[in-house]
């Protein structure tokens, strides 16, 4: 049974949606359009697209907002719905998941605090490093502060919209191990 969602404090709307064939632009756009419709609204806080593997059909998008009752307010919204009745012969089928804080990343089953721990380590290293080593020399004139600041703004959406999804996508069979007898693979 899922926990009730605290309406103080910020919440994710992760949306999965297969697209039709030979519709990939036309999708595209529309999404971009539910971006730009959904940072109108009182407590965003941001979105993305997660684009599906090569050969997929499945692209996941990501909404966040302030609480429980502005992302309620946007979701029931007659624009959010006008926007959803313009793209209904684009997507076959539609998943919703809603959560707050890190365990929102890790699905309805989160694993332990450890195992969570360690898959924002194995991405926040790498990509760290590699920011670091990309654009540290131009920010070493800057006090700590400056480069601490900057560094973290440009790289916490990254991480939040891009990383940390990945990462959860591809050690899910670590992170949350399913019982015994029960097939995980997705139908073909």
């Amino acid at each position: 049974m899922a926990s009730p969602l605290d309406d103080n404090l910020p919440v994710t709307l992760l949306i999965t949606r297969r697209v039709a064939a030979a519709r990939y632009n036309d999708f595209l756009a529309w999404l971009h359009e539910g971006e730009d419709m959904a940072s109108a609204f009182p407590g965003y806080l941001g979105s993305g697209t997660l684009e599906p593997p090569p050969g997929g059909t499945d692209y996941q998008m990501v909404f966040r907002f302030a609480n429980e009752a502005q992302l309620a307010a946007w979701a029931r919204s007659p624009q959010r719905q006008a926007w959803l009745d313009r793209g209904r012969d684009l997507v076959h089928e539609a998943r919703a998941v809603r959560a707050q804080g890190l365990e929102g990343w890790f699905g309805t089953s989160a694993p332990p605090r450890w195992k969570q721990a360690v898959t924002i380590w194995l991405v926040f290293f790498p990509v760290s490093l590699a920011f670091t080593a990309m654009l540290g020399h131009y920010l070493e004139a800057l006090p700590l502060f400056w480069r601490v600041l900057f560094s973290t703004t440009m790289l916490t959406p990254i991480m939040v919209f891009v990383f940390i999804p990945l990462a959860t996508r591809v050690l899910r069979r670590w992170l949350v191990p399913q019982p015994h007898g029960v097939d995980v693979r997705k139908p073909a």
